[in-house]
Protein backbone atom coordinates (compact mmCIF):
# COMPACT_ATOMS: atom_id res chain seq x y z
CA UNK A 1 0.00 0.00 0.00
CA UNK A 2 2.76 2.47 -0.81
CA UNK A 3 0.74 4.23 -3.50
CA UNK A 4 3.80 4.42 -5.78
CA UNK A 5 2.88 1.76 -8.32
CA UNK A 6 2.79 3.41 -11.73
CA UNK A 7 3.92 6.80 -10.39
CA UNK A 8 6.53 8.67 -12.41
CA UNK A 9 9.29 10.26 -10.33
CA UNK A 10 12.22 12.36 -11.48
CA UNK A 11 15.06 11.92 -9.01
CA UNK A 12 17.58 14.74 -9.08
CA UNK A 13 21.00 14.27 -7.49
CA UNK A 14 23.23 17.22 -6.68
CA UNK A 15 26.83 17.16 -5.41
CA UNK A 16 27.41 15.80 -1.93
CA UNK A 17 28.62 12.69 -0.15
CA UNK A 18 24.98 11.80 0.64
CA UNK A 19 24.58 11.01 -3.07
CA UNK A 20 25.28 7.39 -2.16
CA UNK A 21 21.88 7.29 -0.43
CA UNK A 22 20.23 8.12 -3.75
CA UNK A 23 21.14 4.64 -4.97
CA UNK A 24 19.10 2.99 -2.21
CA UNK A 25 16.29 5.51 -2.69
CA UNK A 26 16.12 4.61 -6.38
CA UNK A 27 16.01 0.91 -5.51
CA UNK A 28 13.10 1.49 -3.11
CA UNK A 29 11.16 3.53 -5.66
CA UNK A 30 11.63 0.93 -8.40
CA UNK A 31 10.77 -1.94 -6.06
CA UNK A 32 7.50 -0.15 -5.21
CA UNK A 33 6.59 0.00 -8.89
CA UNK A 34 7.55 3.59 -9.66
CA UNK A 35 9.08 4.76 -12.93
CA UNK A 36 12.27 6.62 -11.97
CA UNK A 37 14.14 9.03 -14.24
CA UNK A 38 17.47 10.15 -12.79
CA UNK A 39 19.06 13.52 -13.54
CA UNK A 40 22.45 14.35 -12.04
CA UNK A 41 24.56 17.49 -11.77
CA UNK A 42 28.19 17.36 -12.80
CA UNK A 43 29.16 17.64 -9.14
CA UNK A 44 27.01 14.61 -8.29
CA UNK A 45 28.95 12.54 -10.82
CA UNK A 46 32.03 13.05 -8.66
CA UNK A 47 30.35 11.13 -5.82
CA UNK A 48 28.34 8.42 -7.62
CA UNK A 49 28.41 7.38 -11.27
CA UNK A 50 25.61 7.67 -13.81
CA UNK A 51 26.27 4.00 -14.62
CA UNK A 52 25.25 3.02 -11.10
CA UNK A 53 22.06 5.04 -11.27
CA UNK A 54 21.21 3.72 -14.74
CA UNK A 55 21.61 0.14 -13.53
CA UNK A 56 19.26 0.78 -10.60
CA UNK A 57 16.65 2.80 -12.48
CA UNK A 58 16.83 0.79 -15.73
CA UNK A 59 16.69 4.10 -17.61
CA UNK A 60 19.31 6.37 -19.20
CA UNK A 61 20.67 8.99 -16.81
CA UNK A 62 20.88 12.62 -17.92
CA UNK A 63 23.57 15.04 -16.79
CA UNK A 64 23.98 17.61 -19.58
CA UNK A 65 21.57 20.33 -20.61
CA UNK A 66 22.82 19.90 -24.20
CA UNK A 67 22.19 16.15 -24.31
CA UNK A 68 21.04 15.39 -27.88
CA UNK A 69 19.18 12.24 -26.82
CA UNK A 70 16.30 14.54 -25.93
CA UNK A 71 14.29 15.94 -28.87
CA UNK A 72 15.40 19.49 -29.78
CA UNK A 73 17.96 19.36 -26.93
CA UNK A 74 15.23 20.48 -24.55
CA UNK A 75 15.80 18.12 -21.68
CA UNK A 76 14.92 20.82 -19.20
CA UNK A 77 11.39 20.77 -20.68
CA UNK A 78 10.82 17.21 -21.85
CA UNK A 79 12.26 15.28 -18.91
CA UNK A 80 9.79 16.63 -16.37
CA UNK A 81 6.60 16.89 -18.41
CA UNK A 82 5.37 13.35 -17.73
CA UNK A 83 6.48 13.26 -14.08
CA UNK A 84 4.20 13.19 -11.04
CA UNK A 85 6.91 14.54 -8.73
CA UNK A 86 10.49 15.80 -8.75
CA UNK A 87 12.63 14.76 -5.78
CA UNK A 88 16.11 16.25 -5.35
CA UNK A 89 18.13 14.10 -2.92
CA UNK A 90 20.64 15.20 -1.92
CA UNK A 91 20.00 18.90 -2.33
CA UNK A 92 23.28 20.64 -1.55
CA UNK A 93 23.53 24.15 -0.09
CA UNK A 94 24.48 25.35 -3.56
CA UNK A 95 21.45 23.72 -5.16
CA UNK A 96 19.09 25.05 -2.50
CA UNK A 97 20.45 28.53 -3.24
CA UNK A 98 19.87 28.06 -6.96
CA UNK A 99 16.25 27.12 -6.39
CA UNK A 100 15.73 30.06 -4.03
CA UNK A 101 16.77 32.63 -6.65
CA UNK A 102 15.52 30.78 -9.73
CA UNK A 103 18.95 30.08 -11.21
CA UNK A 104 18.97 27.67 -14.15
CA UNK A 105 22.59 27.12 -15.17
CA UNK A 106 22.51 23.32 -15.52
CA UNK A 107 20.03 20.63 -16.52
CA UNK A 108 18.68 19.85 -13.05
CA UNK A 109 18.16 23.46 -11.94
CA UNK A 110 16.66 24.38 -15.32
CA UNK A 111 14.11 21.57 -15.32
CA UNK A 112 13.16 22.42 -11.71
CA UNK A 113 12.47 25.98 -12.84
CA UNK A 114 10.49 24.80 -15.88
CA UNK A 115 8.51 22.12 -14.07
CA UNK A 116 4.73 21.71 -13.93
CA UNK A 117 4.72 19.04 -11.21
CA UNK A 118 5.41 19.37 -7.46
CA UNK A 119 9.01 19.55 -6.23
CA UNK A 120 10.51 18.36 -2.94
CA UNK A 121 14.12 18.51 -1.81
CA UNK A 122 16.12 16.64 0.82
CA UNK A 123 18.86 18.99 2.03
CA UNK A 124 22.30 17.58 2.84
CA UNK A 125 25.22 19.69 4.02
CA UNK A 126 27.64 20.48 6.84
CA UNK A 127 26.06 21.65 10.08
CA UNK A 128 27.55 25.15 9.77
CA UNK A 129 26.29 25.45 6.19
CA UNK A 130 22.80 24.41 7.32
CA UNK A 131 22.80 26.92 10.17
CA UNK A 132 24.19 29.75 8.05
CA UNK A 133 21.82 32.70 7.79
CA UNK A 134 21.91 32.55 3.99
CA UNK A 135 20.85 28.89 3.94
CA UNK A 136 18.07 29.49 6.46
CA UNK A 137 16.81 32.35 4.30
CA UNK A 138 16.95 30.20 1.18
CA UNK A 139 15.06 27.34 2.83
CA UNK A 140 12.30 29.69 3.97
CA UNK A 141 12.10 31.00 0.40
CA UNK A 142 11.59 27.46 -0.88
CA UNK A 143 8.82 26.84 1.64
CA UNK A 144 7.14 30.07 0.61
CA UNK A 145 7.35 28.89 -3.01
CA UNK A 146 5.57 25.61 -2.09
CA UNK A 147 8.69 23.49 -2.49
CA UNK A 148 8.62 20.65 0.02
CA UNK A 149 11.53 20.25 2.45
CA UNK A 150 12.35 16.74 3.68
CA UNK A 151 14.68 16.92 6.67
CA UNK A 152 17.52 17.27 7.28
CA UNK A 153 18.38 15.14 10.30
CA UNK A 154 20.96 15.54 13.05
CA UNK A 155 23.90 13.22 13.53
CA UNK A 156 27.47 12.41 12.57
CA UNK A 157 28.62 13.92 9.30
CA UNK A 158 31.22 12.81 6.76
CA UNK A 159 33.39 15.81 7.65
CA UNK A 160 33.70 14.51 11.20
CA UNK A 161 31.42 17.11 12.76
CA UNK A 162 28.04 16.45 14.36
CA UNK A 163 24.75 18.31 14.06
CA UNK A 164 21.86 19.16 11.74
CA UNK A 165 22.46 18.74 8.04
CA UNK A 166 22.51 14.98 7.42
CA UNK A 167 20.24 13.93 4.60
CA UNK A 168 17.34 11.78 5.75
CA UNK A 169 17.82 8.07 5.25
CA UNK A 170 16.54 6.65 1.98
CA UNK A 171 13.69 4.80 3.68
CA UNK A 172 12.51 7.99 5.39
CA UNK A 173 12.47 9.91 2.10
CA UNK A 174 10.70 7.00 0.42
CA UNK A 175 7.98 7.01 3.07
CA UNK A 176 7.50 10.79 2.79
CA UNK A 177 7.21 10.60 -0.99
CA UNK A 178 4.82 7.64 -0.81
CA UNK A 179 2.61 9.66 1.52
CA UNK A 180 2.57 12.60 -0.90
CA UNK A 181 1.54 10.43 -3.82
CA UNK A 182 -0.97 8.27 -1.97
CA UNK A 183 -4.63 8.65 -3.14
CA UNK A 184 -6.42 11.48 -1.30
CA UNK A 185 -9.44 9.46 -0.23
CA UNK A 186 -10.27 11.91 2.59
CA UNK A 187 -9.81 15.11 0.59
CA UNK A 188 -12.06 17.85 1.92
CA UNK A 189 -12.98 15.91 5.07
CA UNK A 190 -12.65 17.31 8.59
CA UNK A 191 -11.23 14.50 10.71
CA UNK A 192 -11.15 14.58 14.51
CA UNK A 193 -8.78 12.10 16.17
CA UNK A 194 -8.09 11.40 19.83
CA UNK A 195 -4.86 9.78 20.98
CA UNK A 196 -2.80 8.94 24.03
CA UNK A 197 -3.72 8.40 27.66
CA UNK A 198 -5.65 10.63 30.03
CA UNK A 199 -4.45 11.45 33.54
CA UNK A 200 -6.87 11.71 36.44
CA UNK A 201 -5.52 13.54 39.52
CA UNK A 202 -6.02 12.20 43.04
CA UNK A 203 -4.25 15.13 44.63
CA UNK A 204 -1.86 17.83 43.41
CA UNK A 205 1.01 15.39 42.81
CA UNK A 206 -0.59 11.97 42.31
CA UNK A 207 -3.00 10.54 39.80
CA UNK A 208 -4.03 7.50 37.79
CA UNK A 209 -3.33 6.94 34.14
CA UNK A 210 -2.62 4.04 31.77
CA UNK A 211 0.23 2.73 29.64
CA UNK A 212 -0.95 4.07 26.28
CA UNK A 213 1.95 5.55 24.30
CA UNK A 214 -0.27 7.34 21.79
CA UNK A 215 1.60 5.74 18.88
CA UNK A 216 -1.48 4.21 17.26
CA UNK A 217 -3.51 7.41 17.50
CA UNK A 218 -0.69 9.51 16.09
CA UNK A 219 -0.25 7.01 13.26
CA UNK A 220 -3.97 7.29 12.47
CA UNK A 221 -3.72 11.10 12.44
CA UNK A 222 -0.73 10.88 10.09
CA UNK A 223 -2.45 8.40 7.78
CA UNK A 224 -5.60 10.53 7.64
CA UNK A 225 -3.50 13.60 6.80
CA UNK A 226 -1.71 11.67 4.07
CA UNK A 227 -5.15 10.81 2.66
CA UNK A 228 -5.91 14.51 2.28
CA UNK A 229 -8.03 15.12 5.37
CA UNK A 230 -7.96 18.24 7.55
CA UNK A 231 -6.89 16.71 10.85
CA UNK A 232 -7.39 17.89 14.40
CA UNK A 233 -5.58 15.68 16.90
CA UNK A 234 -6.69 15.92 20.53
CA UNK A 235 -3.91 14.32 22.51
CA UNK A 236 -3.34 13.20 26.05
CA UNK A 237 0.17 13.39 27.45
CA UNK A 238 2.79 11.91 25.10
CA UNK A 239 6.30 12.76 23.94
CA UNK A 240 5.47 12.07 20.30
CA UNK A 241 6.08 14.71 17.61
CA UNK A 242 3.00 16.13 15.91
CA UNK A 243 2.48 14.58 12.45
CA UNK A 244 3.06 16.94 9.54
CA UNK A 245 -0.01 18.94 8.56
CA UNK A 246 -1.93 18.06 11.73
CA UNK A 247 -3.39 20.55 14.21
CA UNK A 248 -2.72 19.30 17.72
CA UNK A 249 -4.59 20.19 20.91
CA UNK A 250 -3.09 18.96 24.18
CA UNK A 251 -5.31 17.90 27.08
CA UNK A 252 -4.70 16.13 30.36
CA UNK A 253 -7.88 14.65 31.81
CA UNK A 254 -10.84 12.81 30.33
CA UNK A 255 -13.08 15.79 31.01
CA UNK A 256 -10.67 18.10 29.17
CA UNK A 257 -10.64 15.68 26.22
CA UNK A 258 -14.44 15.49 26.34
CA UNK A 259 -14.73 19.27 26.26
CA UNK A 260 -12.26 19.59 23.37
CA UNK A 261 -13.98 16.88 21.33
CA UNK A 262 -17.55 18.11 21.86
CA UNK A 263 -16.54 21.65 20.89
CA UNK A 264 -15.42 20.34 17.49
CA UNK A 265 -17.56 17.27 16.82
CA UNK A 266 -20.31 19.30 15.17
CA UNK A 267 -18.04 20.31 12.29
CA UNK A 268 -16.27 16.95 11.93
CA UNK A 269 -17.03 14.59 9.07
CA UNK A 270 -15.14 11.73 10.73
CA UNK A 271 -14.36 11.04 14.39
CA UNK A 272 -11.72 8.41 15.21
CA UNK A 273 -11.52 7.71 18.95
CA UNK A 274 -8.16 6.06 19.51
CA UNK A 275 -7.32 7.59 22.91
CA UNK A 276 -7.18 5.40 25.99
CA UNK A 277 -9.61 7.46 28.05
CA UNK A 278 -9.89 6.70 31.76
CA UNK A 279 -13.30 5.28 32.57
CA UNK A 280 -13.20 6.72 36.08
CA UNK A 281 -11.83 9.75 37.95
CA UNK A 282 -11.36 10.53 41.62
CA UNK A 283 -14.66 11.86 42.97
CA UNK A 284 -12.90 14.25 45.33
CA UNK A 285 -9.46 15.14 44.00
CA UNK A 286 -7.59 17.00 46.70
CA UNK A 287 -6.07 20.45 46.18
CA UNK A 288 -3.17 19.51 48.44
CA UNK A 289 -0.81 16.57 48.74
CA UNK A 290 -2.33 13.70 50.72
CA UNK A 291 0.02 12.84 53.56
CA UNK A 292 0.99 9.25 54.23
CA UNK A 293 -1.03 7.74 57.06
CA UNK A 294 -0.71 4.66 59.21
CA UNK A 295 -3.55 2.74 57.59
CA UNK A 296 -5.22 2.22 54.24
CA UNK A 297 -6.20 5.02 51.90
CA UNK A 298 -9.58 4.79 50.21
CA UNK A 299 -10.28 6.79 47.07
CA UNK A 300 -13.79 6.91 45.66
CA UNK A 301 -14.10 7.04 41.87
CA UNK A 302 -16.90 8.24 39.62
CA UNK A 303 -17.51 7.67 35.90
CA UNK A 304 -15.93 9.89 33.26
CA UNK A 305 -17.93 11.03 30.22
CA UNK A 306 -18.40 8.51 27.41
CA UNK A 307 -16.84 10.62 24.65
CA UNK A 308 -17.39 8.23 21.75
CA UNK A 309 -20.93 7.41 22.89
CA UNK A 310 -21.89 11.10 23.09
CA UNK A 311 -20.45 11.93 19.68
CA UNK A 312 -22.18 8.93 18.07
CA UNK A 313 -25.50 10.02 19.62
CA UNK A 314 -25.41 13.52 18.10
CA UNK A 315 -28.31 14.30 15.76
CA UNK A 316 -25.81 14.98 12.97
CA UNK A 317 -23.05 12.66 14.11
CA UNK A 318 -19.83 12.33 12.12
CA UNK A 319 -18.76 8.92 10.80
CA UNK A 320 -17.49 7.35 14.03
CA UNK A 321 -14.64 4.87 14.40
CA UNK A 322 -13.98 3.37 17.80
CA UNK A 323 -11.02 1.49 19.23
CA UNK A 324 -11.15 -1.31 21.77
CA UNK A 325 -8.11 -2.57 23.67
CA UNK A 326 -9.08 -5.93 25.13
CA UNK A 327 -7.17 -8.46 27.19
CA UNK A 328 -9.44 -11.44 26.47
CA UNK A 329 -12.46 -12.47 24.37
CA UNK A 330 -11.52 -9.86 21.81
CA UNK A 331 -14.19 -10.55 19.20
CA UNK A 332 -17.10 -10.88 21.61
CA UNK A 333 -16.14 -7.80 23.61
CA UNK A 334 -15.45 -5.72 20.50
CA UNK A 335 -18.73 -6.63 18.84
CA UNK A 336 -20.60 -5.79 22.04
CA UNK A 337 -18.86 -2.41 22.25
CA UNK A 338 -19.68 -1.53 18.63
CA UNK A 339 -23.33 -2.42 19.20
CA UNK A 340 -23.52 -0.45 22.45
CA UNK A 341 -21.92 2.65 20.92
CA UNK A 342 -23.96 2.26 17.73
CA UNK A 343 -21.00 3.07 15.48
CA UNK A 344 -20.28 1.85 11.92
CA UNK A 345 -16.68 0.76 12.46
CA UNK A 346 -14.60 -0.46 15.40
CA UNK A 347 -10.95 -1.53 15.48
CA UNK A 348 -9.85 -3.89 18.24
CA UNK A 349 -6.58 -5.33 19.46
CA UNK A 350 -5.17 -7.21 22.43
CA UNK A 351 -3.68 -4.62 24.77
CA UNK A 352 -0.89 -6.89 25.96
CA UNK A 353 0.34 -7.24 22.38
CA UNK A 354 0.15 -3.56 21.46
CA UNK A 355 0.74 -1.14 24.33
CA UNK A 356 3.99 0.76 23.88
CA UNK A 357 5.03 -1.25 20.82
CA UNK A 358 5.74 0.01 17.31
CA UNK A 359 3.77 -2.85 15.75
CA UNK A 360 0.24 -4.05 16.24
CA UNK A 361 -2.46 -6.29 14.80
CA UNK A 362 -6.00 -5.02 14.35
CA UNK A 363 -9.37 -6.63 13.81
CA UNK A 364 -11.98 -4.40 12.16
CA UNK A 365 -15.70 -4.88 12.83
CA UNK A 366 -18.42 -3.38 10.65
CA UNK A 367 -21.83 -4.33 9.25
CA UNK A 368 -20.19 -6.48 6.57
CA UNK A 369 -18.32 -8.63 9.06
CA UNK A 370 -14.85 -9.05 10.54
CA UNK A 371 -11.66 -7.96 8.78
CA UNK A 372 -8.26 -9.04 10.07
CA UNK A 373 -5.24 -6.76 9.63
CA UNK A 374 -2.10 -8.84 10.36
CA UNK A 375 0.67 -7.54 12.59
CA UNK A 376 2.59 -4.69 11.00
CA UNK A 377 4.07 -1.29 11.92
CA UNK A 378 1.34 0.91 13.36
CA UNK A 379 1.58 3.43 10.51
CA UNK A 380 0.94 0.61 8.02
CA UNK A 381 -2.15 -0.49 9.96
CA UNK A 382 -3.30 3.12 10.24
CA UNK A 383 -3.15 3.52 6.47
CA UNK A 384 -5.11 0.30 6.01
CA UNK A 385 -7.71 1.50 8.50
CA UNK A 386 -8.07 4.86 6.74
CA UNK A 387 -8.44 3.13 3.36
CA UNK A 388 -11.13 0.87 4.85
CA UNK A 389 -13.16 3.68 6.41
CA UNK A 390 -12.85 5.82 3.28
CA UNK A 391 -14.65 3.10 1.32
CA UNK A 392 -17.45 3.12 3.91
CA UNK A 393 -18.17 6.85 3.69
CA UNK A 394 -21.46 7.86 2.06
CA UNK A 395 -21.12 8.61 -1.63
CA UNK A 396 -22.18 12.09 -2.69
Amino acid sequence: MTGLSGKRILLGISGGIAAYKAAELTRLFVKAGADVQVVMTQAACGFITPATMQALSAKPVFTDIWDNRVPDNMGHIELSRDRDLIVVAPASADFVAKLAIGLADDLLSALCLARRCPLVVAPAMNVEMWQNTATRRNVERLRADDIGILGPAAGDQACGETGMGRMLEAEDIFNEVAAMLRPKSLAGKNVLVTAGPTYEPIDTVRGITNRSSGKMGYAVAQAAAEAGGRITLISGGTLLPTPTGVERIDVLTAREMHEAVMARAGTADIFIAVAAVADYRAADAKSHKIKRGAGKLTVEFEPNPDILGEVAALSKAPFCVGFAAETENLKANAQAKRKKKNIPLLAANLAQEAVGMDTNALTLFDDRGIHELPRAPKIVLARQLVAHLAKMLPKK
